[in-house]
């Protein structure tokens, strides 16, 4: 176990065109026992920052530190670091017992009875012991990730690197490895740093999420602070499915002005984003309400353009009355009907609306944490 430091860690390369920068002064503490899923768009610079904490790729500029140490210089094999890769990479002509072994028996002097009763104990806890004879070849695609993870587990690493390591698997089976690999990270409380490009995985796995775009660090915080007190309007639109529906207006007075509407701010809110004039709205799609009549404030008439069914919930495509193109999203529970070219009258609360600088993206207000309810336990 151990704690890791990325300090204004920077990579860059160089083409015909000259400097390219592909992670950009990208500072995280990641805390002894931690689980941190770095998410973020194709070419953000996920990988790369994986890739230099294991010592696979230079850094330019920085430093990353384990325990303090840094380690910058240090080649992969003496970082104490372990991989867990998307191609599983397992040698095809090993069996199971051999291609956990083998790290062990190339990088250390440990007797090979110590070896095998390591690799054993890693099967028994990876549910794989009776294929621990078996070649890759003679195995299905969550049995050779359970192979990746278990030689990874079996180096006793101080931290655990995995690189999309379950994008190759089918939905059903990449749900269930998500909970096994939080309940495996959990028992063997190893520091953990996961990249994905999946958002769901980011969500229900980790402790907290690192958010990439373009090389830079948008936001290090918890999944609920990522989806309800987002950064900016990146975060914001890049973080839930559906994502956030966002409505450029400018503020006059005490009333957001946009395109197809115009929305009501209390005198709270109108202190909250004093000196900012273009503002961007934006409402998640399960905080949008449909009523029956204009009983309060901010109520918009629309019409139902496409509902996509997806047993617990219907996906609504509405579009404003007045508007000929421009759609935005609401999710409904699965047991309400709606129909496309329905006329609904919809609600956007206030409590739920997410207000940022349009143009520098910056979230001005979000709604706030402070509604979470915990749910009590039974003595």
């Amino acid at each position: 176990m151990a704690q890791l430091t990325l300090d204004e860690v920077t990579k860059t390369f160089q083409d015909d065109d000259g400097e390219i920068i592909a992670v950009d002064e990208v500072s995280v503490d990641i805390e002894d026992g931690e689980f941190l899923c770095v998410v973020g768009p194709s070419g953000c610079g996920k990988s790369t920052t994986l890739r230099m904490i294991a010592g696979l790729e230079d850094i330019t500029r920085g430093e990353i530190r384990l325990d303090g140490q840094i380690i910058n210089d240090q080649p992969p094999a003496r970082r104490n670091v372990a991989m867990v890769f998307q191609s599983y990479a397992l040698y095809p002509h090993m069996t199971v017992r051999e291609n956990m072994a083998f790290g062990l028996e190339e990088s250390t002097d440990m007797p090979d009875d110590e070896i095998n009763e390591r690799v054993e104990k890693a099967c028994k806890d990876m549910g794989i012991f009776e294929l621990i004879d078996r070649k890759p070849g003679e195995l299905s695609g969550g049995q050779q990730q359970r192979v990746a993870l278990g030689r990874a587990i079996v180096r006793d690493p101080e931290v655990f690197l995995m690189d999309e390591p379950l994008a190759n698997l089918d939905a059903k089976l990449k749900a269930e490895m998500r909970t096994e690999l939080q309940e495996l990270q959990q028992d063997l409380d190893v520091t953990t740093v996961y990249v994905t490009h999946d958002q769901t995985e980011a969500m229900t796995m980790s402790d907290r999420i690192a958010i990439l775009n373009d090389g830079v660090l948008q936001q290090c915080a918890t999944p609920l602070e990522c989806y309800h007190e987002p950064n900016n309007l990146f975060v914001a639109g890049f973080i839930g499915e559906p994502s956030m529906n966002f409505f450029p207006t400018t503020l006059e007075g005490s009333t957001l002005k946009g395109e197809w509407f115009e929305y009501e701010l209390s005198d709270e809110t109108v202190a909250a984003v004093e000196g900012t004039s273009d503002i961007t709205l934006g409402i998640r799609p399960e905080d949008i309400e449909f009523v029956q009549s204009d009983v309060g404030p901010n109520v918009f008439d629309s019409t139902v353009h496409v509902v996509e069914p997806r047993g617990n919930e219907n996906t609504a495509h509405l579009q404003f009355d007045e508007s000929m193109d421009d759609q935005f999203i609401a999710t409904v529970g699965g047991m309400k009907q709606l129909k496309a070219g329905q006329h609904v009258k919809i609600r956007f609360p206030e409590n739920a609306i997410h207000l940022f600088d349009t143009s520098s993206g910056s979230a001005i207000r979000n709604r706030t944490l402070d509604e979470i309810e915990t749910v009590e336990s039974v003595v």
